[in-house]
């Protein structure tokens, strides 16, 4: 069984930090923002951080969905500041590209590749640029979205796949509003609490989430009408907002983490697995199983762990719980993606920027962090931290 210090100090990885801008609603305080000048506000920002030194940075790697291509990693550090040695990587796994740069950084580490990298993902869905492909003669055909199946076998919109899984596995309209109700509850409380405070820099006159509805009820989520199927149970008020945002870690050696006397979540290892695009919402139950496989995590201890799965339909997130025989209630204890919002390429960093608040926060020792997300295509990412006071 792979153990969290299973590297020697110099190759284990430890999350020391993380930032995000608070997240906005597509065409509101971030309307005119391009993603990389989003990205660099949090750049900015860590590099302010104990232990978190410019110059001392190996690579920025940024998750990033609908941007148009070159690499936003690059163009983000140069505009924070950051020194021109930097390069930059910039990976698209859609939702989960945010999760998956920061568990890159952490391999690189366990490689022996450097000892300090700043990665998330970033997601401006409101200046994403159009996309079209080149018709015959040389015309534009535009297109809303990439293609991420082959159309014989199915490859349906976000909703329409949420529709599928509401179907398939019988998540009634009644339990999708009132895990939406609660996931907005827990999100004002939290917000009430401070419970964001430290991780959130104030920008572009925004300084909190603009999603989260202390004013929203049951009998408001009842009224709303099925958005994407007729007569179906997946709703506006059940599916989370599309966002923009920003969110970004530190992570670093246990050696170095050690020098600096700084608690922080440990990686302990990820999986990544692929299933039916038809049914691409419960992706993050088979990447969860994988990876429990891989490191050993009981149920018990799942259950015990702190989780952060990202909430793009109540649909799934039900039908992820109910295939992992957990109780949804284990999942963000703060609220999700269907209060918060949900930046694409950003959503997989806020999950771990949201694990390293919590474990802060409760300071329990050795405690597991899971962050899952599942992701166009039929693809789901899942990755395992330990909370250490190093």
């Amino acid at each position: 069984m792979p153990s969290a210090f299973a590297n020697s100090p110099d190759t284990t990885p430890v999350i020391i930090a993380a930032k995000r801008l608070p997240i906005a609603k597509v065409g509101g305080a971030y309307k005119d923002i391009r993603a990389h000048m989003l990205a660099s506000a949090v750049l900015e920002d860590l590099v302010r951080q104990p232990g978190v030194a410019a110059a001392e940075i190996s690579d920025v790697i940024l998750g990033n969905a609908t941007g148009g291509g070159g690499n936003v990693a690059r163009l983000s550090a140069l505009t924070a500041g950051l020194p021109e040695s930097i390069p930059g990587l910039t990976v698209d796994r859609q939702c989960g590209s945010g999760l998956e740069a920061i568990v890159l950084a952490c391999r690189l580490i366990q490689a022996g590749a450097g000892e300090l990298y700043l990665a998330g993902g970033v997601e401006s869905i409101s200046t994403a640029p159009a996309r079209a492909h080149r018709g015959p003669q040389g015309e534009l055909e535009f297109f809303d979205r990439a293609q991420f199946a082959p159309y014989e076998t199915g490859d349906p919109d976000a909703g329409e796949a949420a529709e599928n899984v509401a179907s398939h596995y019988k998540i009634t309209r009644q339990r999708q509003d009132a895990y939406a109700l609660e996931s907005h509850r827990r999100a004002v409380a939290a917000a009430h609490n401070g419970h964001f405070d430290e991780e959130l820099i104030p920008f572009a006159s925004l300084t909190a989430d603009q999603g989260p509805r202390a004013t929203l009820s049951a009998s408001l989520l009842a009224r709303f009408p099925a958005a994407f199927v007729p007569g179906g149970t997946v709703t506006a008020g059940n599916s989370c907002p599309y966002s923009d945002g920003a969110a970004i870690v530190a992570v670093t050696t246990l050696a170095r983490a050690r020098k600096l006397a700084a608690a922080g979540l440990v990686f302990c290892d990820s999986a990544v697995t692929g299933n039916d695009p038809t049914l691409l919402g419960v992706a993050a139950a088979h990447s969860t199983r994988a990876l429990m496989r891989r490191t050993g995590l009981s149920p018990e201890r799942l259950r015990a762990s702190m989780i952060e799965y990202n909430e793009a339909f109540a649909a799934q997130v039900l039908a992820t719980a109910d295939l992992l025989e957990l109780d949804p209630a284990l999942f963000n204890h703060d609220g999700g993606a269907l209060a918060l919002g949900h930046p694409y390429g950003a959503s997989g960093a806020v999950l771990v920027t949201r694990l390293l608040a919590r474990a802060r926060r409760e300071d329990r020792s050795a405690a597991d962090a899971v962050a899952m997300i599942s992701m166009a295509g039929g693809i789901g990412i899942s990755a395992q931290f330990q909370w250490r006071a190093l």
